[in-house]
């Protein structure tokens, strides 16, 4: 399974892709909002940070206008995923550039049905939103488990499954064993992922053993 941080604060994104364990990023506009500075440069420094996939997402609602937006942010830089919602106008701009070989993202899924209309019209990724599910009672990770299916179902659709709004490592965990693809994950969730309290009381008892040694590697 692929991580990708969802996040436009640069600082962070540099700081996670250090670990080696970062193959890309999503970026929405409220995320750019809140890092703060030029949309674009911010998009450029992402790119800059890191090899994979960084998903930047338009803000028209119209096909055209859709379309004219995702070219220009695709000469951004060669990794930029030009992320699109799942509307019908969306599903138009997504076909028209994934046929110019542009990466899509098409984002705000809730139905496998959705899914399948991405898959058709050539997305790159879709972005099922598991958390957002949960939160209104239904189960966000029944979602995965449906669209997996179908996209094993039909060997022509090659689109991955980017699973968004994870909310904690259970989600991350569910979506590995359903065999998602890509999981986009908040900075403060992926560092939980290598936690365990076991680990810290593991690594205490061998420090302090070591040190009544007296002894030193370096």
């Amino acid at each position: 399974m692929k991580f990708f941080v969802d996040t436009a604060d640069t600082a962070e994104i540099r700081d996670l892709a250090s670990s080696g364990l970062l193959d890309g990023v999503t970026t929405n506009p409220s995320l750019i909002a809140k890092a703060g500075g030029d949309f674009f440069d911010i998009l450029k420094d992402i790119c800059d940070a890191v090899d994979g996939p960084v998903s930047a997402e338009v803000t028209a609602v119209d096909a055209a206008s859709m379309i004219a937006e995702g070219e220009k942010l695709a000469k951004l830089a060669d990794n930029i995923a030009v992320k699109v919602p799942l509307t019908l106008d969306g599903l138009k701009a997504c076909r028209h550039l994934s046929d110019q070989g542009t990466m899509v993202n098409v984002t705000l899924c809730f139905s496998a049905v959705q899914a399948l209309m991405a898959g058709k019209a050539g997305a790159t990724f879709i972005s099922p939103f598991v958390g957002r599910l949960d939160d209104i009672s239904q189960d966000g990770m029944k979602l995965i488990e449906d669209i997996r299916q179908i996209y094993n179902n039909y060997e022509e659709i090659n689109t991955e499954i980017l699973v968004a709004s994870i909310r904690n490592p259970t989600h991350v965990l569910r979506s590995a064993l359903l065999g998602a693809d890509v999981c986009t994950i908040p900075p403060a969730v992926l560092r939980q992922l290598v936690q365990h309290p076991l680990t810290d009381r593991g690594l205490e008892a061998f420090l302090a053993d070591w040190a009544k040694t007296g002894q030193s590697i370096t």
